[in-house]
């Protein structure tokens, strides 16, 4: 009888994690920008993620710096009223070039031409599906709340964008799971916001 790790090669299962862990990442850069960067430069630079040779200035102890105050003023603004639907509308095609560069740090042992192109296809799909999800209830939430709502909205954001970011490195596995349930959550609440403008 064949066991499971004769059949697939171990190189196999550490590339699939590898594009799995890029995804979730994707996804949380759909949430908040930097703040997956943020995680990414301290796993990175405290062993618990391996980045693409390309992307190591990640891990830089300028970068993480960096990356730390770009997160706390995009957070602090997605708190402004109205401010938070305008930086939707510019964070959208960024989420997306983020998700890209997300998906293509974590794959290290990809060739070039397959490292990009599941990056810019899947994460970049990714983060931009999740950014423009996420714009849309923050809309949604705008008409029915008079953006009194949207606080919460952005709480749930951010806590999404760290708690994916650390879940995915640690466990890539669970990135599945994270990507089926993000897109049940946006599906059903886009329902109910819509119903309830109507």
């Amino acid at each position: 009888m064949m066991h499971a790790e004769n059949i697939i090669h171990p190189n196999t299962i550490n590339l699939l994690l590898s594009i799995l862990m890029g995804l979730g990442l994707s996804a949380s850069c759909g949430f908040r920008i930097f703040a997956p960067f943020l995680v990414m430069g301290i796993a990175a630079q405290t062993g618990y993620l391996t980045l693409s040779p390309t992307f190591l200035w990640v891990a830089d102890t300028y970068a993480i710096i960096t990356f730390g105050i770009a997160t706390v003023v995009e957070i602090g603004a997605y708190y402004i009223p109205w401010l938070d639907n305008m930086l939707d509308a510019i964070a959208t095609p960024t989420a997306a070039i983020a998700g890209t560069l997300a998906t293509a740090s974590v794959a290290p042992e990809m060739s070039p031409l397959l490292q990009w192109t599941i990056a810019a296809i899947g994460g970049g799909g990714i983060s931009t599906g999740i950014k423009i999800g996420a714009a849309t209830i923050r809309s949604a939430s705008t008409l029915t709340t008079a953006g009194t709502g949207n606080f919460f909205v952005s709480t749930a954001e951010t806590s999404g964008s760290v708690s994916v970011s650390v879940l995915v490195i640690l466990m890539p596995i669970i990135s599945l799971v994270l990507l089926a349930g993000l897109s049940y959550f946006f599906y059903k609440a886009y329902r109910r916001l819509r119903q309830n403008i109507s």
